[in-house]
């Protein structure tokens, strides 16, 4: 749920279908709908729709908080309400609307693009988003450790087992570790612990936090770990990427593969921040 939006927008309940615009913020009676997993990926449309609208503002909406667009409720590219169950992420993406100038730009809008995959993607599939998470149980980034050089090696164990430990201790996983790439395969222990821990992860909008910070680090402890207070986003993010700070440490640093890497670093600060203003009530 990290790569390439097609339609992020919402649309306005009556207003001016025509146009560029209509289809990217999926108007009534378009062929068919957005793929609502595609709603947080990537950089957007290369022809983006003009901004349409002079004020972002929230209304009460079913206990939490609809965007509404010049006074019309605002629906995600699937058609649903853009509704947010707190005031504190429902401010945050009407700011990211207010924030547009000339065009809208999804790139510039993560909280949107992630409040729409969380109600078009994972409410209505709840638990096909839980099995495809529980497959990162069985294959954890942190379970899989290097064998040398002995600074890699022993920056790995500074980073990784303290968060295992607390996996252990607080959700009941304990890892097998293996060295190289070779499959560990883990106790069923584990990898019930796991999906007990993501089962128990309250509302869409969290889950698609979760599964965006899955997905970004290769780990599902370390994603746990941010959701439930453990780490930072920083620390998780830091700790994700023991490998390749030694191998810049020893060969330089590869401009492209940085840039990459803080376009990523960016959609994981986002999920972090989501999963923070959803449980902000």
């Amino acid at each position: 749920m990290s790569d390439d939006p097609k339609s992020e927008g919402p649309n306005r309940d009556g207003a001016n279908r025509d146009g560029p615009d209509a289809d990217w913020l999926g108007a009534p009676g378009s062929a068919a709908p957005p793929d609502p997993t595609r709603s947080a990926r990537g950089p957007g449309k290369p022809a983006l729709p003009k901004r349409f609208y002079a004020e972002a503002a929230l209304a009460e909406h079913a206990g939490g908080f609809r965007l509404t667009l010049d006074g019309r409720p605002a629906n995600t590219p699937a058609r649903n309400p853009l509704a947010l169950p707190t005031r504190a992420l429902a401010e945050g993406v009407a700011a990211e609307w207010a924030a547009q100038i000339d065009v809208i730009d999804p790139s510039r809008m993560p909280l949107t693009r992630l409040a729409n995959t969380a109600i078009d993607g994972v409410a209505p599939r709840r638990e096909a988003v839980v099995d495809d998470l529980s497959a990162y149980a069985g294959t954890d980034l942190l379970a899989y450790r290097a064998g040398d050089p002995d600074r890699l090696v022993q920056a790995q164990a500074e980073a990784w087992d303290p968060v295992l430990d607390w996996a252990h201790e607080v959700l009941g996983a304990r890892f097998i570790l293996g060295e190289g790439v070779m499959h560990v395969t883990q106790p069923d222990t584990t990898v019930a612990a796991l999906r007990r821990a993501i089962g128990e992860t309250d509302g869409p909008f969290r889950l698609a936090a979760l599964h965006t910070l899955t997905t970004l680090t290769g780990s599902l402890v370390l994603a746990l770990a941010v959701l439930r207070g453990r780490l930072t986003p920083t620390q998780a993010w830091t700790a994700a990427h023991v490998d390749e700070t030694y191998q810049a440490s020893v060969w330089g640093q590869d401009e492209e593969a940085a840039a990459r890497q803080a376009q990523r670093r960016a959609e994981f600060d986002a999920a972090a921040h989501l999963s923070a203003l959803s449980d902000a009530g």
